[in-house]
């Protein structure tokens, strides 16, 4: 059985909706982007499921991780892969060209493709655009042309960032409102930074206002099954059960590494008698609190008002509005002890924002980012009430 778990229906029913798309799923023709919390599995969804997809029904796709060089800027980063992508169209030997000479439908010249540009140009200030690269490229394939950028977020950390997604969506426009196109330019991002990729769809600002922006699909009982069958085949002894180790997922807030973490350490320290399953438990529990540390040690650091600010969406069951409302600035003026103003809320909301913590989800509307999170942060401000205790700063209740 394979180690990677792979995931060909969803990579297959997505690869469709974007290459062919019916009536209700047109809009993914602006673009598609993914959010998710980091280390559930969506970089190893791109590479193993969605772009074989998109290559087996003919799409060229052009792969690039924002987060692969973080000293490089986001926008040379993007230049270097489609370059690489024009030279492979260019080679005719290339395995590029084999894999579309292969899958038949697209004319391509034994001796490659040639452009009336040159490819170091691509990009520069006073060289070819990238509308007109990416333009090209789809008239002389006559395919598809997918570009995918991993980490999309990335790109609003400097102007050469912003204005390289502005020259895409004008790479999108040309190419995809022509009547006679023989192919189109399909976008998609994903993001481990739920706050800022939502931004980049609901902004009207950004390039790619109007865009669909869905959650990353997160893994489940098909995993658990595979990960389940690959341990027995594997001879480890003591195993819990598949139902124990999808709820330990769950609790880990569907962080793969994580549940094998837990199995390890599980199959490490089993003691003789016990239940697998209830040890499991203990154990995921014990990391959970450890994964959730780590987000929430952001806002303590934020100080006691984020922290108000915080709990105050996650009492409103995730996500709320009239945070800065008067009566919101007399609770926190209460609470604290000095007056809070509307600045001090909006600055607040800034910071919680750049940490990851909480989203904007609309006007006035703010939403906690990880779920995972939230569900901690209320667990441990309910046992706090019980107890009648101050609450706890990270690390501090297990």
């Amino acid at each position: 059985m394979a180690a990677i778990f792979t995931r060909p229906g969803l990579a297959a029913r997505m690869a469709g909706q974007l290459l062919d798309p019916g009536p209700l799923d047109e809009n993914l023709r602006s673009g598609l982007f993914l959010s998710g919390i980091r280390r559930t599995g969506k970089t190893t969804f791109l590479k193993h499921d969605l772009i074989p997809a998109l290559e087996q029904r003919g799409a060229l796709v052009v792969y690039v991780d924002l987060w692969s060089d973080v000293a490089i800027e986001p926008a040379e980063l993007l230049r270097a892969s489609i370059r690489t992508t024009l030279a492979d169209v260019q080679e005719p030997g290339s395995k590029l060209m084999a894999r579309l000479r292969a899958l038949g439908g697209v004319s391509l010249d034994v001796a490659g493709i040639g452009f009336s540009f040159d490819l170091e140009d691509v990009g520069l200030p006073d060289g070819v655009t990238l509308s007109e690269a990416l333009t090209e490229l789809v008239d002389r394939t006559g395919a598809d042309v997918a570009l995918i950028i991993d980490e999309v977020q990335q790109a609003l950390s400097s102007k050469a960032g912003s204005d390289m997604l502005l020259a895409l969506k004008a790479a999108r426009d040309a190419i995809n409102t022509r009547p006679d196109t023989p192919g189109h330019l399909l976008f998609i991002g994903t993001g481990s930074h739920r706050a800022y990729v939502a931004e980049l769809t609901s902004r009207r600002s950004q390039a790619f206002a109007g865009a669909a922006s869905v959650p990353y699909p997160l893994l489940g009982s098909d995993y658990v099954e595979h990960l389940h069958t690959r341990l027995v085949q594997s001879d480890v002894e003591s195993l819990p059960s598949p139902p124990a180790m999808l709820a330990a997922l769950e609790r880990l807030g569907h962080r793969p590494e994580e549940l094998l973490r837990a199995l390890r350490l599980l199959t490490e320290h089993r003691g003789e008698g016990c239940d697998p399953d209830d040890v499991l438990a203990i154990v995921s529990n014990t990391l959970r609190a450890g994964a959730a540390d780590i987000e929430l040690h952001k806002l303590e650091r934020s100080g006691p008002l984020a922290q108000q600010v915080f709990e105050r969406i996650v009492e409103a069951d995730g996500e709320a509005r009239g945070l800065y409302a008067r009566a919101a600035l007399d609770d926190y003026t209460e609470r604290l002890g000095r007056r809070i103003t509307s600045t001090d809320v909006q600055q607040v909301l800034e910071e919680l924002t750049a940490e990851n913590l909480i989203m904007r989800a609309g006007h006035g509307r703010y939403a906690i980012t990880d779920q995972f999170v939230q569900t901690v942060w209320a667990e441990r401000a309910q046992r706090a009430q019980r107890t009648g205790a101050v609450l706890a700063a990270p690390g501090e209740i297990d």
